[in-house]
């Protein structure tokens, strides 16, 4: 199901103008800078998030600003969700893959994950069913109306953790990894027809409400080249950049936002 809200063109017309971009997990964080990103470029942005309150919200923040947006809530990990959103939503040219779950993030526990030898194949499902399969889901609803007419952009957010693995967050590793090596085959198969897709892999990234205790932010900060964390804002201006016209030569790659945290390992 969808809504609409709209206040009229957007000041800066953009570089996404006449682009219908998707935005999984947009109700909050960094969905909702993505998703405000591409509104002023132009785009009109489909919010979507399992929570109408929260994705209202965006929309309504996008509309406020002079942009277009539609509100579609459908749950990633449910493949009928998905088709149905794509059915009755209409076609998009972007896809932002955003929507993931990788625990336990914020509080006293933010590190407290389970090894690997300790958890059960019911542990994986919710690491591998949005972060891997809320992929291909979203993906396989809306590609093929990009391929019909030639153009397409998919971006999916993975983690660092996919490229270097993280101790105690294996099955959220694999998952991100599993959604890195789709996208390379999807760029593959889809670039004769004018679509590109490409990964953004994030390090650790500061939001208004991140709880973090003081000990463990020290612990994450040294792991970082540049002494901070990211922010959503950064990480959003490379996926305007992907997804724009200048990024159309771009495809199959991963571009790490991680204020060098690799380098520093």
């Amino acid at each position: 199901m969808t809504e609409t809200a709209d206040e009229g063109e957007t000041a800066d017309e953009g570089t996404h103008r006449g682009r219908r971009a998707l935005v999984t997990g947009a109700g909050q964080r960094m969905g909702r800078a993505i998703a405000l990103e591409l509104a002023r470029g132009g785009a009109e942005v489909v919010v979507n998030d399992l929570d109408r309150e929260r994705a209202g919200a965006v929309a309504d923040e996008i509309a406020k600003a002079g942009g277009r947006a539609t509100v579609s809530v459908f749950d990633v990990t449910d493949w009928a969700s998905v088709e149905e959103a794509a059915r009755t939503g209409g076609p998009v040219d972007i896809i932002v893959n955003n929507a993931g779950n990788a625990g336990r993030t914020s509080g006293p526990a933010a590190t407290d994950f389970t090894p690997f030898i300790e958890t059960t194949p019911g542990d994986w499902d919710a690491f591998l069913g949005v972060n891997l399969y809320g992929v291909m889901h979203t993906v396989r609803a809306f590609l093929p109306g990009m391929v019909d007419r030639s153009w397409g952009r998919v971006v999916t957010i993975i983690s660092d953790a996919a490229r270097v693995g993280e101790q105690r967050m294996a099955a959220y590793s694999a998952a991100k990894a599993g959604a890195a090596g789709f996208s390379r085959a999807i760029a593959r198969e889809a670039g004769r027809h004018g679509v590109t897709a490409n990964c953004v892999s994030l390090g650790t990234i500061a939001y208004d409400d991140s709880e973090m205790p003081g000990d463990v932010q020290a612990r994450l900060l040294a792991r970082y080249a540049v002494k901070r964390f990211g922010r959503a804002e950064e990480v959003a201006a490379l996926v305007a950049f992907l997804t724009g016209p200048e990024g159309g030569w771009i495809t199959g790659q991963t571009y790490p936002v991680n204020g060098g945290y690799s380098s520093a390992l």
